[in-house]
């Protein structure tokens, strides 16, 4: 169904078809009975449909027509084992060529498809539902009352579409995969020329969705059918002016055929299409459409060869004449009568601007809106003025037009000049040209009574340089909103990456040895170049990292570090003993609801609506940023059992700093939550009263030599004895009459359920994710997210924190360096507002760096709001990138803020789209065909080149700035 949508029809070979038959067969052939299936035969649906097609017509005509296909195979491949087959075919093209041998898998499935392509599919599996008891068990599933009537009716839509056979250009070319369209480009980009011209980049040969293919070009390839749909408006191009009966005579012997005229835009590019009625009336055939001589006669015209355009007009109607750059004659088009050939014009007229332009323009009258020009005949022997003041002012029948491009000829100077009829012939030599662009300048001074030839240059000098400034200010104009709006993305000092030495090899372990020796060896500046440049040795990760991170400050002793590790992990061990502890009350609360709802329903009693609210509130509210195709049911894993190893978790968010229209994610002020408004309560203090209720059970504990500090590295809920767990729950029934407090803990609940479905899923693949690493990564995202109740869990968090762990594989150290890089990575997710921006700015860097590719994302959809690139900034391309890549990618951003731009992402993104520009560009690809061919591609760059790519994308706007 969505290739029928994109494509208007189904090729008869396409994969859905040979996987639809294949569901349909499995569907049919389920506990079908032994006499239905027939005892010795091997297909069962062919002895279905044999058995069937004997007490049903319509069956019994689709097994007609099985046999015939059988029997032209049969034939066609006696034909072929002879071997002159070949030799015959190569002798004549004309001759009609036999049947096209089927595939494997469509003779597998050759009676399903048959009654699949004669659109009576439906009707038969209807027949076979409702005489299911002669054919099926009583298990089948076509005898089910439900699953029968739901299968025959969803078979409606399938064959109600249109099949068709024949081969167009795209063919063996649908819908391809992003390595497809990555080799095809790099076979095809070898062969391109080097002297094409810069502004039109020549296509890869092969178009995947062709909107508006051209006959005269692509007619042997080309599906008849899309042509004839081309001609309508569609997505990819605009219909400026569409009229029928125009009358052409292609031929001189031939008769005059009618046809419709169309008018089509496609960015800058305008193109005239002329179509015999004969090929748009449906009177013929597909085949003998396809075969049809009148393709040979349809003209389809590119405006951008057209020079000249004459404009005849009769009493009847208008007839005009299209030449091309060589001098060559279109046949010419007859307009009907009714002002026909003026709307033409007109439409013309605004599909060539802003670039081009007709001369003489039409002009505009009141009431009337675009006219003829009343020009004036001007006869050889006078000269000029004489003429133009005595003579008898006659209105011209006809016209000549020229589509000039200004600036394209003649940048430096236009003058409105006026063809008439008996002018000259479009194809005058440049004196002749410029001799008769003088006399018009001339006749128009004169007008003015300009007579003095010195006053004549003089006029003719201001022009010139007033054009010329008016020119040069314009562009200082844009030259100055570009920097308005790129300054602030970029840092306005160049560090070059050669002084004072070469940088490419980056910060090896040399280098950061000579460092931690004396601090004064090298600048703070000086290693952050090296990383922007060249990246860091792997093997000195682990020590570099937390430098680029803030966790240290470049120059610090060792003494100094060693006295920030040891309070940032005397912290990590109090965080960790706060949310251990409040999750203990977590499980108790959800023991006691489990067990009061099967109290309820083992009595018959109704369930109390704070008990439904409890349980519901996974089902109500959701993190999800983006969707996982492969995640797991995490949800069936929350048990309230304390055997568990895992205690269950949930999410960690106060609304108050949400935004509206995120607020019923964590404010449970939504109707179906039941719970009461957020805004009635502090969510400060219920976090200090729940704080001190768990400090007091701790202190209770310490009292009677529970000593269960040193254990928080394991799951307390193993540890701590049932005694230690009543009394945290008798301090939480203090607080039970503050409706804070409660709150609190639902949202707390909320937050470690999703951190515990994440945790899951995150990189299950990846060596370094074990059992116990998981565990950690598990235990600093709630820590994080405990000191961070305002924001709570959003999925991507794990993302972020994960590459941390594998190179600094220590608990306390990634959860300082995490909270560093959250600082910034914060605003990405839906409740800051750094997306909104990042989009926005993405938008004016490709407008101003790449107009070409911004014109084509307007075109094929506007998808010009660049959401493709969401997960890129969301993760810091964490999820398109190799692990070994994604260290190198950050790395580069960590210090880029110092070295080149605190938006540096943005160049990433800009290479990213620029590394595979021409395979855009080439495939015309829309909002979807974006986002397919990106997703296949994750994992699969050559990040270094892109690297690079970023680098020059971000000096180019640097030395724009600077005017150089």
């Amino acid at each position: 169904m969505e290739e029928a949508v994109t494509k208007k029809f189904v090729h008869e070979d396409s994969s859905h078809i040979i996987a639809l038959c294949t569901a349909i067969e499995a569907c049919l052939g389920h506990l079908l009975k032994r006499r239905a299936a027939g005892f010795l035969r091997s297909d069962k649906i062919a002895a279905l449909f044999t058995k069937v097609g004997k007490v049903y017509d319509t069956a019994g005509e689709v097994c007609r027509k099985v046999q015939e296909q059988l029997q032209q195979q049969a034939d066609l491949n006696r034909t072929q084992s002879v071997g002159h087959e070949p030799l015959r075919r190569q002798g004549s093209s004309t001759t009609s060529r036999p049947p096209q041998p089927l595939s494997a898998q469509a003779i597998k499935h050759i009676w399903v498809r048959t009654a699949l392509f004669e659109k009576v599919l439906d009707k038969i599996v209807q027949y076979i539902v409702d005489n299911a008891s002669k054919y099926y068990e009583r298990e089948a599933l076509m005898h089910d009352s439900v699953f029968g009537p739901i299968l025959a009716a969803l078979l409606v839509g399938p064959c109600a579409l249109e099949y068709t056979k024949l081969k167009t250009s795209d063919h063996f070319w649908t819908d391809p995969s992003a390595n497809e369209l990555v080799q095809r480009h790099r076979i095809h980009g070898a062969h391109r020329g080097q002297d094409t011209a810069a502004g039109r980049r020549p296509a890869l040969g092969i178009r995947k969705r062709q909107s508006s293919g051209s006959m005269s070009e692509d007619k042997f390839a080309a599906s008849a059918r899309e042509y004839v749909e081309s001609l309508h408006q569609n997505s990819r191009t605009h219909l400026l002016y569409g009229k029928n009966n125009v009358l052409v005579q292609p031929k001189k012997d031939m008769e005059v055929l009618r046809g419709y005229l169309s008018l089509h835009q496609a960015g800058d590019n305008l193109t005239l299409k002329w179509t015999p009625n004969q090929l748009i009336n449906g009177t013929l055939g597909d085949c003998d459409l396809e075969k049809s001589i009148y393709w040979d006669y349809a003209l389809t015209v590119p405006l951008r060869q057209i020079v000249c355009i004459h404009c005849h007009q009769p009493d009847c109607g208008g007839t005009l004449v299209l030449v091309s750059q060589d001098g060559i004659q279109r046949p010419p088009l007859h307009f009907p009568p009714g002002g026909h050939l003026l709307a033409f014009l007109s439409c013309l007229e605004t599909g060539l601007l802003p670039r081009g332009q007709l001369e003489p323009p039409l002009w505009s009258q009141k009431g009337k809106g675009k006219v003829f020009p009343k020009l004036r005949k001007r006869s050889s022997n006078a000269r000029l003025i004489d003429q133009d003041r005595n003579g008898e002012e006659q209105t011209a029948a006809d016209y000549v037009f020229r589509i000039v491009y200004p600036g394209y000829r003649y940048d430096a100077i236009t003058i409105n000049y006026h063809h008439t009829t008996g002018s000259r012939a479009p194809s005058l030599d440049d004196d002749e040209e410029e001799e008769d662009r003088l006399h018009a300048m001339i006749s128009m001074i004169c007008s003015r009574n300009l007579t003095d030839p010195n006053m004549l240059c003089q006029n003719m000098k201001r022009q010139i340089v007033s054009r010329a400034f008016y020119g040069w200010l314009a562009y200082c104009r844009h030259l100055s909103t570009v920097r308005t709006h790129l300054s602030a993305l970029v840092n306005h000092n160049i560090v070059p990456p050669d002084r004072p030495c070469e940088a490419s090899g980056g910060l090896s372990k040399e280098v950061w040895s000579k460092y931690q020796k004396d601090c004064k060896n090298y600048k703070e500046l000086e290693l952050l170049r090296l990383v922007y440049y060249g990246g860091v040795q792997h093997d000195i990760r682990k020590e570099v990292w937390p430098f680029l991170l803030g966790h240290y400050k470049f120059g610090m002793s060792k003494k100094d570090m060693s006295q920030i590790d040891a309070k940032i992990s005397e912290r990590y061990q109090q965080v960790m003993r706060e949310w251990k502890a409040c999750e203990v009350i977590v499980k108790q609360r959800e023991k006691e609801m489990h067990s009061a709802i099967f109290a309820k329903l083992s009595s018959g009693s109704s369930i109390d609506s704070h008990v439904l609210r409890l349980v519901h509130r996974d089902s109500t509210l959701s993190n999800e940023v983006f969707m996982s195709v492969d995640e797991p049911d995490a949800g069936s894993q929350d048990t309230p059992s304390g055997e568990d190893s895992t205690p269950t978790m949930t999410t960690l968010g106060p609304p108050a700093a949400l935004p509206p229209e995120e607020r019923p994610l964590v404010e449970f002020d939504s109707p179906d939550s039941g719970l009461p408004s957020s805004r009635n309560y502090s969510v400060t203090s219920a976090h200090s009263q729940i704080l001190s209720s768990i400090d007091d059970g701790q202190s209770t504990e310490e009292e009677g030599g529970g000593g269960e500090e040193g254990q928080t590295a394991g799951v307390l809920g193993e540890h701590q004895d049932s005694l230690v767990e009543d009394r945290l729950c008798s301090q939480l029934d203090k607080l039970v009459t503050n409706g804070a407090a409660i709150e609190l803990l639902d949202t707390v609940a909320l937050n470690l359920h999703r951190i515990d479905k994440d945790v899951q899923r995150c990189d299950r693949n990846y060596y370094y994710f074990t059992t116990a690493n998981l565990e950690k990564l598990r235990n600093i995202m709630c820590s994080y997210v405990w000191e961070h109740l305002e924001m709570g869990y959003v999925q991507g968090m794990c993302d972020l924190l994960a590459p941390l762990m594998v190179i600094l594989d220590d608990e306390s150290l990634a959860y300082s360096c995490f909270t560093q890089l959250m600082r910034r990575m914060s605003q990405n997710f839906p409740n800051g507002g750094a997306m909104d921006t990042h989009f926005a700015n993405m938008r004016s860097l490709i407008q101003i760096l790449d107009s070409e590719l911004f014109e084509l994302m307007q075109q094929n959809g506007d998808y010009t709001h660049f959401y493709f690139c969401y997960r890129w900034f969301l993760l810091d391309f964490k999820r398109e990138l190799l692990y070994e890549d994604v260290f190198a990618v950050w790395e580069v951003i960590w210090v880029a803020h110092r070295i080149s731009s605190r938006h540096f992402v943005l160049f990433l993104a800009l290479a990213l789209v620029t590394v595979y520009r021409e395979i855009i560009m080439d495939n015309n690809m829309d909002f979807t065909d974006i986002i397919k061919f990106f997703n296949e591609m994750a994992e699969r760059h050559d990040v270094q080149h892109i690297l690079k790519i970023a680098r020059e994308l971000v000096h180019k706007v640097q030395s724009l700035m600077d005017n150089k």
